[in-house]
């Protein structure tokens, strides 16, 4: 068997930790080549002690030095140590790596991403950002550069394993199933006085900050509609959404003859990883099995308009197209990030974003310097609105 040379963006994150995990346990089947992380410089160090990868790229320069002073000058010379953007895209497109884990969180994922596909790598995407701000750049790039995109997301991994060997002609629809978050069950005037800690305590998955926080708006899924869009080129039409709190089944396939096929797990996004590591084969047992009659009950409801508009931007931002999806994220990220820091309500999210939406005119998103103006555009906007609250 041919070990697998790995690179893994965002190595620190609760999905690069997952991944590694998954390589530690078969060290005759993958080797790391490539870590990349932001600033955890402890975390990370201990990593490349394990892994011994060829390159390391973080954030930025002073956490370049920071890094290079706790390996020490022997290690540092056995690894090639870079940083920034252009340091972290040029470990994405690493020469020694076969398959590129994209797990970087935010807009942050996008230029490594392309990257990587632009140097014809197998890409593990579980960045959705990427194809939300910049999903027609990132198909028509693998296309041209015959980089083959496996996703890592749970619902989308689900889809591409229910669709693997049906003709696309066939599929009538798909159903990404949500957990509905910490929220769930709870009204619209108990929202206002959610508190971080709360919106932090998801009930099913184990994820980092910003996307627990997405989950518990449904921006996650509104993402996740968009992604769909482009992995699977289907019109927004066919693509619909379903509360399922078990979060047993991922999603579900709906074919033309309407018979249904769906993918049931335990929540361990250990399983899709490990899919997309040795896709088309499998790994034995990376997950805890499914004992169905102790569950006993799988539930489902349509999600609730009032509780979750952010759902409903996503789908208006697919449907005005353009930047619209990419100024839907940037503004998203600021104002997740104002809440987690305790500058606006829980509330206030969705309404941030919608102002931000109103106040942009979309282009046409064929040039990536465009979609990275709007990226900042409105990021810029977003900051602004957050001041108006204050």
């Amino acid at each position: 068997m041919t070990t697998k040379r790995v690179a893994i963006l965002g190595s620190t994150g609760s999905i690069g930790r997952s991944a590694l995990e998954i390589v530690a346990a078969h060290p005759d089947r993958f080797r790391v080549s490539v870590l990349t992380a932001g600033t955890n410089v402890a975390l990370l160090d201990r990593q490349m002690a394990l892994f011994a990868p060829d390159v390391v790229a973080v954030a930025n320069r002073e956490t370049e030095k920071e890094l290079r002073r706790k390996i020490g000058r022997r290690r540092s010379a056995a690894v090639e140590i870079l940083s920034g953007e252009e340091g972290i895209a040029r470990a994405a497109a690493f020469e020694g790596a076969d398959f590129v884990l994209s797990a970087i969180v935010g807009a942050a994922g996008l230029i490594p991403t392309l990257s990587a596909v632009r140097a014809g790598k197998t890409v593990g995407l579980a960045n959705k950002e990427s194809l939300v701000m910049a999903g027609r750049i990132l198909m028509s790039e693998s296309k041209r550069h015959r980089s083959k995109i496996i996703p890592v997301d749970s619902e989308h991994s689900a889809i591409f394993q229910c669709i693997e060997g049906h003709r696309k002609g066939s599929v009538r629809r798909v159903i990404l199933t949500a957990s509905g978050g910490p929220f769930a069950e709870r009204s619209l005037r108990d929202m206002a006085s959610v508190t971080p800690e709360e919106a932090l305590r998801h009930p099913r998955w184990k994820m980092g900050k910003k996307i627990t926080i997405d989950s518990a708006t449904l921006m996650n899924k509104g993402f996740e509609v968009i992604e769909a869009h482009h992995l699977f080129g289907l019109p927004l039409e066919k693509i619909d959404v379903l509360i399922h709190p078990q979060s047993i089944i991922h999603s579900i396939v709906e074919f033309s003859d309407r018979s249904c096929i769906a993918h049931l797990s335990v929540p361990d996004m250990k399983g899709p990883i490990a899919y997309a590591l040795t896709y088309p084969g499998r790994i034995d047992d990376v997950i805890e099995g499914l004992a169905l009659h102790e569950i006993g009950t799988l539930t489902f409801r349509t999600p609730e308009k009032s509780l979750f508009p952010c759902l409903a931007f996503a789908y208006a931002a697919l449907e005005r197209g353009g930047t619209m999806p990419a100024v839907l994220n940037a503004a998203n990220e600021v104002a997740v990030h104002a809440f987690l820091r305790g500058s606006i309500r829980f509330t206030e999210i969705p309404h941030i974003i919608e102002r931000t939406m109103e106040e942009h005119s979309a282009l046409p998103d064929s040039e990536l310097h465009v979609v990275l103006d709007a990226d900042r555009w409105a990021r810029r906007q977003a900051e602004k609105i957050i001041k108006t609250l204050s």
